[in-house]
């Protein structure tokens, strides 16, 4: 169950960026499970990561690796976390890393290794290895599409974007995928995300912009409320379009930036509507907060609220349960009478109780859909934050229920 078509749109290559898939059957027998990444020689690379003081071995050697070495290789398993695993998960996701650097003639520290699925079970690292010269023969820059189904778990369907700009008769390519469908909220990073550009950014600038645009897009998301131990969201630069981009070109910059920010909009927006057993895709806009803190908790207090995410699987228009967010969300001297809800354009609340103008058909109309929009305008300062969440059906329990089976 998803929300919207789910229509996977043109994966324009990128120029020095090749992708390999192979099964290793390490939670279903034939599932294509590995993908090995490569970038080209002198490529730049930027990541964020999870916050969860439990974050998995390979999370914590990817930063290692990251920091000591120009990076390489990408190496990203599904089934199986390699979380709460403790030396002997990093002993075994070093082991990984070991065997794709011996095959593609690097060292080891430009391996990063990724992992996704169940937390607390020892990393099947035979399988993986047994895996690798299939995923390596296997690399291709047109492999896109079937990485995207590569790197899932839960998801039901794969996740990508792609844009090309031009800029003085130049073509700059990005293309990107992601993964997550449960165990998603802001911390940085809330799944597994890759994107790869042929442009030439220096590594200190692919990192400004990647926590930037990441912060705008996949810090934004929320299915559950609960962070992940192995989020990654990785930028590859690959230089080889031969357009370089370093800031002083704001131009250049701008429109670079402003299609990176379009390309992670929407992996994140993939993930939300594909939330495990999401029937509805939310957007939370709050407008007119005093600060940024203010604006998103009043957004996460609705979008993590049980009631709220239960009346939406209903389509129940019960406002009052959204009323009931704003004011429980802690802001300071809020003037009751000064704000605004709003579900799509239907005012539901105003002057301090339901407004005048609503009614109950109109509110009906609007949760009937599969696409909403709950507005609140705080009416108290310049600053508009949005989240995008989901529903919470029958199937998200059933799906987490069964997880492990």
């Amino acid at each position: 169950m998803a929300v919207g078509p789910g229509t996977l749109p043109q994966l324009h290559p990128v120029s020095g960026f090749r992708l390999g898939i192979a099964s290793a059957g390490i939670k279903k027998p034939g599932r294509r499970d590995v993908v090995l990444m490569e970038l080209a020689e002198g490529s730049s690379l930027a990541g964020v990561y999870t916050l969860n003081a439990f974050c998995a071995a390979p999370v914590r050697i990817c930063k290692q690796h990251q920091a000591a070495s120009p990076s390489r290789y990408m190496l990203v398993n599904t089934g199986n976390a390699n979380a709460g695993t403790g030396e002997q998960g990093m002993a075994d996701a070093m082991a990984c890393c070991e065997a794709v650097a011996e095959r593609c003639a690097v060292p080891v520290e430009a391996v990063l290794p990724y992992s996704t699925g169940v937390i607390g079970e020892p990393l099947p690292v035979d399988k993986i290895i047994a895996a690798l010269d299939a995923a390596k023969a296997d690399l291709s820059e047109d492999n896109w599409e079937a990485a995207a189904s590569g790197i899932m778990t839960t998801d039901t369907r794969p996740k990508a974007a792609s844009e090309q700009i031009q800029y003085q008769g130049k073509t700059i390519t990005l293309t990107g995928i992601s993964k997550g469908s449960g165990m998603i909220m802001p911390n940085m990073a809330t799944m597994l995300g890759y994107v790869a550009t042929d442009a030439e950014v220096p590594q200190e600038l692919l990192q400004q912009w990647l926590t930037n645009v990441a912060d705008r897009s996949f810090n934004r998301i929320t299915v559950d409320g609960d962070t992940s131990t192995n989020d990654s969201c990785m930028l590859a630069a690959t230089g080889a379009s031969g357009v370089r981009i370093d800031g002083s070109d704001y131009e250049l910059a701008a429109l670079f930036t402003e299609a990176l920010e379009r390309v992670m909009l929407e992996l994140a927006h993939a993930i939300v509507r594909d939330g495990e057993g999401a029937t509805k895709f939310v957007e939370i806009c709050v407008e007119s907060a005093g600060t940024s803190p203010e604006a998103l908790d009043v957004a996460y207090t609705i979008a993590h609220s049980p009631l709220v995410k239960t009346a939406l699987f209903a389509s129940d228009p019960n406002w009052g349960r959204i009323l009931a967010c704003v004011g429980r969300a802690g802001i300071d001297n809020l003037d009751l009478d000064a704000l605004q809800i709003y579900l799509n354009d239907v005012c539901i609340v105003e002057n301090g109780g339901r407004a005048a103008s609503y009614t109950e058909e109109a509110g009906q109309a609007v949760m009937d859909g599969e696409e909403i929009l709950i507005r609140v305008v705080l009416n108290r300062g310049q600053v508009t934050e949005r989240v995008w969440t989901t529903d919470l059906s029958h199937d998200y329990v059933s799906i987490n229920a069964d997880y492990r089976s």
